[in-house]
């Protein structure tokens, strides 16, 4: 190849274009490897982190095992009951509004289905469940009187009546029938009315007694009012049995008004 006067080759002048581009094209090059790092990456969230509740869960258990229940508030008895009813769910609000807005355990258990679905996270399973609880209480109160004489066991009567009546939405008129020895043979609700009244028929009254073979019959009617106080219409209505039941040997022991904190009963205020 040729030499110039320098000693450099006539291509040496083409040198350093050849170098630029050699530079440019590293330089180039260089952001692009760059990017191809891998961005750090967020750790993972924990599995099977167990939810906050589940220790109270335990501790609440403990304390009713080791205390029973009185040892627990009203609403963590209520809170106990539903874990079994809603396993995967923080219960204590739940349990707290149900108390809110039906004011004890008798008018969370004594409330309509309807109504107790309205609270949220209870649902209708739910909802069924706390009556079935209801109806437990309920016959296991009954338990108690059937076979045996209601008018010597007055308080078991009345707790059993109260049990099933004080928190109903409407009247309802019930029966209690009883033999000879003043035994219950029937316990039977006669009929449903509205908010403050109930139609009674002293002639069905008296024509059932009879169809049961029952000596005696005590009335019981509830005021979802919540005072159990008797109108002039309730001691009219109870003359008017006692004097259709009385010439066919059938004795009409007491008329008993269930509300919501308490009872009147028509022998005690000298109306029978």
């Amino acid at each position: 190849m040729p030499l110039d006067r320098g000693g450099k080759t006539e291509a040496s002048e083409d040198a350093p274009l050849l170098d630029e581009r050699l530079f440019f094209a590293t330089q180039a090059a260089k952001p692009a490897s760059r990017a191809t790092k891998s961005a750090p990456t967020a750790k993972p969230a924990p599995t099977n982190v167990e939810a906050h509740y589940h220790g109270h869960r335990e501790r609440l258990r403990d304390r009713y095992r080791d205390g029973g229940d009185a040892a627990l508030a009203d609403y963590e008895i209520l809170e106990l009951l539903l874990f079994r009813l809603i396993p995967r769910r923080d219960t204590k609000p739940i349990a707290k509004a149900l108390l809110a807005r039906f004011g004890t355990l008798g008018g969370v258990f004594g409330a309509p289905v309807n109504l107790l679905t309205e609270i949220s996270g209870v649902g209708d399973a739910v909802a069924l469940d706390l009556k079935l609880v209801a109806s437990v209480a309920q016959r296991m109160l009954k338990s108690d009187l059937t076979g045996k004489p209601v008018l010597s066991s007055w308080k078991a009567l009345i707790d059993y009546c109260h049990a099933a009546m004080a928190h109903e939405a409407r009247e309802q008129f019930r029966l209690l029938f009883l033999d000879k020895r003043n035994a219950l043979i029937a316990d039977e609700v006669q009929g449903f009315g509205t908010i403050d009244h109930t139609p009674v028929y002293p002639r069905e009254v008296v024509k059932r007694a009879l169809e049961l073979s029952a000596s005696a019959v005590i009335l019981v009617h509830n005021h979802p009012s919540g005072d159990p106080t008797p109108s002039r219409a309730d001691i009219d209505m109870t003359k008017t049995i006692i004097d259709t039941a009385k010439p066919l040997g059938i004795t009409v022991h007491d008329h008993v008004i269930i509300g919501k904190n308490g009872h009147v009963s028509f022998r005690a205020l000298r109306l029978i």
